[in-house]
């Protein structure tokens, strides 16, 4: 595993990524959508386990969830399950604050 520099500060990914929101990065070839919630930050894998749509192009809700643009499915982004169960739970991928940015981990 390693871990990836995705923005230099907590306070620039908040700007870029406003609660309620997500966005799409690459890190290692990987593509991640990065959710903001009241909560925080999260990272989980960009595509829909249900049928393939990006998620980063969904909203995020005040339950963390993140929500499927295509049909509406709610990914809870702690436990990357979906809310009534209907398909595989999302990879998750673990965010880290730091001094000198915000890095995600991701398999190498």
């Amino acid at each position: 595993m390693q871990w990836i520099k995705i923005f230099d500060s907590e306070a620039q990914a908040k700007k870029q990524i406003p609660v309620t929101k997500s966005t799409a990065v690459v890190a290692a070839g990987k593509e991640i959508c990065i959710a903001h919630t009241p909560t925080g930050l999260f990272a989980v894998e960009n595509l829909c386990p249900h049928l393939g749509d990006a998620l980063s192009r969904g909203t995020t809700n005040y339950l963390n969830e993140i929500i499927c643009p295509w049909h509406s499915y709610r990914f809870h982004l702690i436990s990357g399950e979906e809310c009534r169960g209907r398909t595989r739970p999302l990879e998750r991928f673990p965010l880290e604050v730091r001094e000198d940015g915000v890095y995600v981990q991701v398999p190498d």
